[in-house]
């Protein structure tokens, strides 16, 4: 066996043993969240030593991190999918409520929790900027594209109209409760935020 290849074996056997890793860890926060999460529960279940876990990851933040920039990725393939159709504003806003309820549905509500907050810690181990965040990026893309349209009012300032519309589904899904309530809230956000978008645009 040449040496190529036992390297490249190696490389594979390193990234079964870091995603068993990151998968016991998403299994342990949903259960108790990060804070809350035991790193010897993690290993154990990922059936590797203590230490292999910090060869991996620096600490618990750092696999949230990694399990951020994974679904973040997921998500805009999606999200860009849906783009690649016929849409009109109305329909990117919800789609992107969507995208954001699936993932809370998806990692449940304490996960969920844990991952916005780490998002918007000011500890937060990696500092990035909106441009790092793909969902974004292609939400204030559409608001840019609706605004050239004519649909946009022109002084609206794409970036801060898709951060705002963001920020609003992140509020609701954090405070309300499930249930009529929530999915209320979120329609009327929608609402909200294409009236100011459109402004005197006749919405």
């Amino acid at each position: 066996m040449t040496s190529q290849v036992k390297q490249s074996a190696r490389g594979v056997r390193r990234l079964q043993t870091r995603e068993r890793i990151l998968g016991a860890a998403t299994a342990e926060f949903k259960q108790s969240g990060m804070a809350g999460a035991d790193v010897n529960a993690i290993v154990s279940a990922a059936g590797v030593a203590h230490g292999t876990f910090f060869f991996h990851f620096h600490s618990k933040e750092h696999v949230l991190l990694e399990l951020e920039s994974r679904e973040e990725a997921r998500m805009a393939g999606e999200f860009a999918r849906f783009l690649g159709g016929r849409h009109d504003l109305v329909a990117v806003l919800t789609e992107v409520v969507q995208l954001v309820t699936s993932l809370e549905e998806r990692l449940g509500s304490l996960l969920f929790k844990e991952l916005l907050a780490l998002h918007f810690s000011a500890t937060r181990p990696s500092k990035d900027e909106w441009t790092d965040h793909p969902i974004i990026v292609l939400l204030v893309r559409e608001v840019e594209r609706a605004r050239g349209d004519g649909a946009v009012h022109p002084e609206v300032e794409a970036f801060y109209g898709g951060a705002y519309f963001l920020l609003g589904i992140y509020g609701v899904l954090t405070t309300a409760g499930d249930g009529e309530t929530r999915d209320t809230m979120l329609a009327k956000l929608v609402t909200t935020a294409l009236r100011g978008l459109t402004s005197n645009k006749g919405v």
